[in-house]
Parts: structure tokens; sequence; C-alpha cells
């Protein structure tokens, strides 16, 4: 698989989901500019996290009339591979190719921890290496990460199962004190209806080696690989 990492102006992690991919993975990663119109020849591609544009207006809102995301969409509805993540997830529910919208954090403040994920669907090509109740643990750095939805739309993705991960406790129990942005029945990850639309808010490019505290992340970056 070839794999295209965006850079926005403001993008943070561009360099570490490429070291990821590239020197961890060994993978043809390649990076494309917020002007790029083209892809050239990636089959999935990756959103990072960041403040893409200095996240003026909202987070994500000037992002998604970059020319790149253009060819992204076109990608998406080809059957193409999307990953956002943190900003990315952002900027994905912005261009409404996923559903819902990320807002500021219930505390109002930013929170920078490590956090424990349970999987809720393990078919999908993001998650297809865990298991339906694993437990995960990646890192989140976010001031605006409360996922919300209207209760229609949000009924509609419990059902239809596009609730990827949730935050949970050490138990794995989704308690209040587990979330950590006040998210909406905890959801941490959600896909779009076909499932080739992925967006999360932890980090899964800051838990690819045991010197970072963990390895988690390579469970979702090899499920990609899986289904390709």
């Amino acid at each position: 698989m070839k794999w295209g990492v965006v850079t926005f102006p403001g993008s943070l992690d561009d360099g570490d989901v490429l070291y990821a991919l590239r020197e961890v993975m060994g993978q043809d990663a390649i990076s494309l500019w917020h002007k790029d119109e083209r892809l050239y020849g990636a089959q999935c591609v990756v959103l990072p996290g960041g403040f893409s544009y200095g996240d003026y207006l909202r987070c994500g809102a000037l992002a998604r009339f970059a020319p790149i995301m253009n060819s992204v969409a076109r990608l998406a509805r080809e059957g193409g591979l999307i990953l956002g993540i943190c900003n990315g997830f952002q900027v994905l529910c912005e261009a409404r190719l996923l559903p819902g919208a990320l807002m500021r954090n219930c505390s109002l403040s930013f929170v920078c921890e490590r956090v424990t994920l349970r999987v809720e669907n393990a078919a999908t090509a993001l998650t297809r290496l865990l298991s339906p109740g694993e437990l995960i643990r990646l890192p989140i750095k976010h001031g605006e990460g409360r996922y919300v939805a209207p209760e229609q739309e949000l009924r509609q993705l419990e059902q239809r199962g596009q609730v990827l991960l949730r935050y949970a406790d050490a138990d794995g129990e989704i308690r209040p004190r587990a979330n950590p942005n006040g998210s909406v029945n905890a959801i941490a990850a959600v896909a779009n209806e076909r499932f080739n639309v992925f967006g999360l808010m932890p980090h899964p490019e800051h838990a690819i080696e045991p010197c970072l505290g963990g390895t988690d992340g390579l469970k979702l970056f090899g499920s990609l690989l899986r289904d390709a």
C-alpha cells in the first residue's frame, strides 16, 4: 500500500506519522502538501494532528477548503482509505466525510494524557487486528475533542457499528471519570457508513515503540495494511 500524509499550515504530527509508517513499519509513504491537487497514487491518506490554519474559526473549518481535500473526498468516494487523527478527525467532520463534530472539552482546558480505549467494532479496516472489548492505550492531546452528534444521527451510528473506540477505565467500564473530554457516549473514534473513512482523537503514531510507552498504535496502522 502507498500512503500519503497531508501537511497543512499548523500540522504538528505529520512527521511522526511518516516516521511510524516508513521507519517502523517499512511502508511506502509520501508527504502531501495542502495545496497539492493530486494524491500521487496514495491508496490510504492520513490527515494528521496539529492546528491546521491556526484553528481559526473552528478546528478544521479552513483546512476542509484546502485544494488537497477535493482529492481526499474523491478517494473516499472511490472506496480508498482515509484516516484522520485528532485535528485530522476535526477536518473530516468539517468536510462532512465523517458524521458529527468535535467541540471544546467539557473542562474548557487542554488535555494531554494516556487513555484507555475499549474496542467496540473489530470488523473494520482500522480495527481488524483487535478484538471486541479489547483494551488499548493511546495518548491524547487536544482542547477540542468532545465528540457530539444529533440524537438521530447518534442512534444510527450506534446501530450501524460506526462507533469503533470508546474511552474506558482500566477495567473496560464506560464511566464519566474515564472520559477525558466529555464526548457523548464516550466516543473516541468513528467510521463513515462505508467504513473506509475513519477518525479518532487519540494518537496511534505516538504509540509505536516501547520507549514511547506502548505499541498499541501499530495495531491500528497494521489493520489498515491487512485490509489492503
